[in-house]
């Protein structure tokens, strides 16, 4: 998959926002984006931190966007007592405002304008930001899903993310066209396992508290120690998958990166000895020293990349 499409970057005959007027805009606005990932994970927070700049602001941008786009369809929305209707509205217009700036280089919702300014510098497209809001718009819906659209709704609320990330790590670097083809395909399979392993960790929540089933052809109530060992080893197949592309990745992402892989694969192999009744009925975590041991293998190199 070669992405296309792209919106250009900044160059000479782009509008720029040059006055302090604007730069102090745009300095709230990133001020504000930043602060959602520390609030919101501190497994994704930890990694970013180990992002050089530009690329580590350019992803806390990227997850600002995303997380306003999941409350509004998971969480203060619903419990403010928006309807679906609203809910459905509230989303459109925030993918309205997301392209048009994205155009634009503008917008009055903080948020969306810290992206738009990353997605511009970067090259990220309607191309991406489209797929993912279809999958979020799905959430107000749909509350089973088939394998295909299982398929399409991990492609549009994980891969792509994953894929915006991509395109921050790689901005300033020069990559054939494989090269690239490998980076895709690796930050899909790590975006998949990703979203995989946060389904499985939170089985019951999903279906309790929003109703909704996301692995097809699983019965939670019905689900056996095989049944959850099977959904263990299809993770386990993504993150060695994306393993191999992490070691590639330029310094300036890679120890990052390589953080988030080892903390998903360490919550995977706890789900894995966690018994399946025990799942139905807890949230399953990563303990904050094995994290922080993790963070300490990260940073030093010790385990090497395959």
């Amino acid at each position: 998959m070669v992405l296309t499409d792209k919106i250009a970057k900044t160059s000479p005959e782009t509008p720029r926002l040059d006055s302090a007027q604007s730069q102090r805009y745009n300095g709230v606005a990133h001020f504000t984006a930043r602060s959602v990932i520390y609030r919101y994970s501190t497994s994704f927070g930890m990694a970013t931190r180990l992002l050089s700049q530009p690329v580590r602001g350019q992803v806390e941008d990227i997850y600002a966007l995303v997380r306003l786009a999941d409350e509004i369809v998971d969480g203060v929305a619903a419990e403010a007592g928006c309807t679906p209707e609203q809910i459905r509205h509230s989303l459109d217009e925030l993918e309205q405002q997301t392209e048009w700036a994205m155009q634009h280089g503008f917008s009055s919702n903080l948020v969306v304008h810290a992206f738009a300014r990353t997605a511009r510098a970067t090259g990220i497209s309607a191309e991406l930001t489209r797929p993912f809001f279809a999958s979020m718009r799905a959430d107000i819906t749909e509350t089973v899903h088939t394998p295909e659209s299982f398929a399409s709704y991990v492609y549009g609320s994980a891969e792509v993310v994953g894929l915006m990330c991509l395109e921050a790590f790689l901005a300033d670097g020069t990559f054939s066209s494989a090269e690239r083809e490998s980076f895709v395909e690796g930050a899909r399979a790590l975006g998949a396992a990703f979203q995989k392993v946060n389904f499985l960790r939170d089985l019951a929540a999903d279906l309790d508290g929003l109703g909704r089933a996301y692995f097809p052809d699983v019965d939670v109530s019905q689900l056996t120690e095989t049944g959850k060992m099977a959904l263990v080893a299809n993770i386990d197949a993504d993150l060695a998958v994306s393993a191999r592309a992490v070691a590639r990745l330029p310094k300036s992402s890679r120890r990052a990166v390589y953080l988030a892989q080892l903390l998903f694969a360490e919550l995977n192999r706890r789900v894995a000895k966690t018994p399946v009744e025990v799942i139905k009925t807890r949230r399953i975590r990563v303990p904050g020293l094995t994290k922080l041991w993790l963070l300490l293998t990260a940073i030093s190199g010790r385990v090497r990349f395959k």
